[in-house]
């Protein structure tokens, strides 16, 4: 499992140990995001049987061949990537590096594997670009061709280079394009862990779009059954299917479930849309569904409640002020 100390791969890790699995992880463990949360997530696998780990860069192809090679590995799940995108817009070389040369890299990695059955990697809902919501959510079979950052073109060339080594080498493969995960152990760079920082300390929040964006708001549990489902159910060929929660959600609705959840108003300050930012997100999870019962069962508030918990327990801090009405 490569990103195997983020927040998706740490989650799907621990699923897969507890269900009895052999997991090699691997992360380099950069500093685009505070590294103690990176650790801490790591330190959560000390005890566990079934679990080793090895600080290796995936762009790294020789590292990562003798990993998957030397070690028999049959199945993998590629969770490394550089995230944001708004920081593919100030490092554009990092998502060249992590995504591209990293896709690459476990690609040759796994077609040169004996015996290999089915890598399952990370792609992004932000392939489909910026649109509105209509009345049905976006499928995988809807046009993927005007990505509106490079952090999303970094994602759709992984999608191609996934199907021209399927088509060259038989390779199974199923990309999985996920729609904003949220939940415990969560990445700091997003908008509902920035808002809890900041709401919990008083401070203002910045709301971009002026509050009239709208995302498909995917609990974390509810991502690992996705993912797992689609690990256990082998392509044919590759595959790209949604995974979310099919039922977009506004950002003042998510703001106002935040702070029931902690307990505090925010006080908000408005901002237009920033470059790279989409309008809306909303997954047509049917596929997938198909494929292994998919089917999302944490609601927003239940989850954000979750993910205030955890944050105030991970970081010490108690919640206090204006009771939210």
């Amino acid at each position: 499992m490569t990103g195997a100390a983020g927040f998706i791969g740490h989650a799907t890790a621990h699923r897969l140990l507890e269900r009895g699995e052999q997991v090699i992880g691997l992360d380099v463990m950069n500093d685009y995001y505070d590294p103690a949360l990176k650790e801490a997530r790591l330190a959560s696998f000390e005890g566990m049987a079934g679990f080793e780990f090895h600080r290796i860069d995936v762009a790294d192809a020789a590292a990562v061949a003798a990993l998957v090679r030397g070690r028999g590995v049959r199945r993998v799940v590629h969770l490394a990537a550089q995230a944001g995108v708004r920081y593919s817009i100030e490092n554009p070389f990092a998502y060249q590096h992590s995504n591209l040369a990293g896709h690459l890299s476990v690609l040759e990695a796994c077609r040169h594997a004996p015996g290999f059955e089915h890598l399952v990697y990370a792609s992004s809902s932000s392939v489909y670009g910026d649109r509105p919501l209509a009345g049905a959510g976006f499928s995988e079979d809807d046009p993927a061709v005007a990505p509106v950052s490079l952090y999303a073109a970094t994602k759709r060339s992984c999608e191609l280079m996934s199907e021209a080594y399927a088509s060259l080498y038989a390779l199974p493969q199923t990309g999985l394009r996920f729609f904003t995960v949220y939940g415990p152990w969560g990445r700091p760079d997003m908008a509902y862990f920035g808002f809890t920082r900041k709401i919990l300390a008083g401070e203002p929040i910045e709301v971009y779009g002026e509050g009239r964006m709208a995302r498909d708001f995917t609990y974390i549990d509810d991502i690992v059954d996705g993912i797992l489902g689609a690990l256990d159910n082998d392509a044919a060929g590759h595959r790209v299917l949604n995974i979310g929660d099919s039922r977009p959600v506004g950002l003042m609705d998510m703001i106002e479930a935040l702070e029931t959840a902690l307990g505090r108003k925010a006080e908000k300050v408005m901002r237009p849309m920033q470059p790279g930012d989409v309008t809306a997100t909303f997954a047509d999870v049917s596929k997938l569904h198909a494929i292994c019962g998919y089917h999302p069962r944490v609601m927003l508030e239940e989850g954000l409640q979750r993910f205030a918990d955890w944050y105030r327990e991970f970081h010490a801090v108690e919640p206090a002020g204006t009771e939210a009405r």
